[in-house]
């Protein structure tokens, strides 16, 4: 098995790997995680907000949730922004999330491709973790969402947090599991900061960004590591179950 880790999708080789992780930590993927281990039906995701809402139209509305944001906001006229706080079992359970976000939705769109997809965060960390090493895929590609095009440290520490878990529960050496000097770096990142995960969020630019929207309790919540066991992967294109 070889990791890479790319800290954007606009960052990706052209090819796609046998199994991509997406990560958004703040928080498309950790708020897909919350819905699913609610007991949300299903996530399907958007790039476009009109296209959101000319699908989920064919959706009985007592059976889906729209969720959308632009910039850390809830866009006007949508049911819910990305807030997991958001996403109670009493809110979420037997509906479809529909959601479309800055960054998230767009970096799982770009691997959609990819023969195994799955959507990871803190919170479901070792779920991911034990389906990749129950699969053994030979090329694993982590993906962080970032902000816009460019580098989010939450998503990276992330994406170690995944590296540095395979990695402690295989015998393959760092230079043999690592594809790329990101994976390295990541796995670095992680190691300094895991017991103050929270404190990385506060200085992360998007962390600063939501603490000035008031959402000190999503960073908290998003911020915890493998308080859900559910495993967000891709059923059919841009549509995500519990696996």
């Amino acid at each position: 098995m070889k990791l890479f880790v790319y800290h954007t999708p606009e960052l990706t080789p052209t090819d796609m790997p046998d199994c991509a992780i997406t990560v958004d930590v703040l928080r498309a993927t950790t708020t897909m995680a919350t819905v699913l281990a609610a007991g949300g039906e299903a996530v399907q995701v958007f790039s476009d907000l009109d296209q959101l809402m000319r699908v989920s139209e064919s959706w009985p509305a007592e059976r889906r949730l729209r969720a959308g944001e632009r910039g850390g906001g809830k866009v006007a006229g949508f049911d819910m922004g990305n807030s997991p706080l958001d996403c109670t079992p009493e809110r979420v359970q037997g509906r479809r999330l529909f959601i479309s976000t800055t960054n998230g939705t767009r970096a799982l769109q770009r691997v959609q491709d990819a023969p195994i997809v799955l959507a990871a965060a803190f919170i479901n960390r070792k779920a991911v973790v034990d389906y990749v090493l129950s699969q053994q895929p030979e090329t694993v590609w982590i993906v962080g969402s970032g902000w816009e095009g460019s580098y989010s440290l939450e998503d990276t520490a992330c994406a170690g947090a995944i590296a540095h878990s395979i990695l402690q529960q295989t015998d393959s050496p760092l230079d043999e599991l690592a594809g790329n000097d990101e994976t390295i770096a990541a796995i670095a990142l992680y190691s300094q900061w895991q017991d103050k995960l929270l404190d990385l969020l506060h200085h992360a630019s998007h962390g600063k960004r939501l603490l000035r929207l008031n959402c000190q309790e999503d960073l908290k919540y998003c911020a915890q590591t493998d308080i859900v066991d559910v495993l967000p992967i891709q059923r059919e294109l841009g549509v995500l179950v519990a696996g």
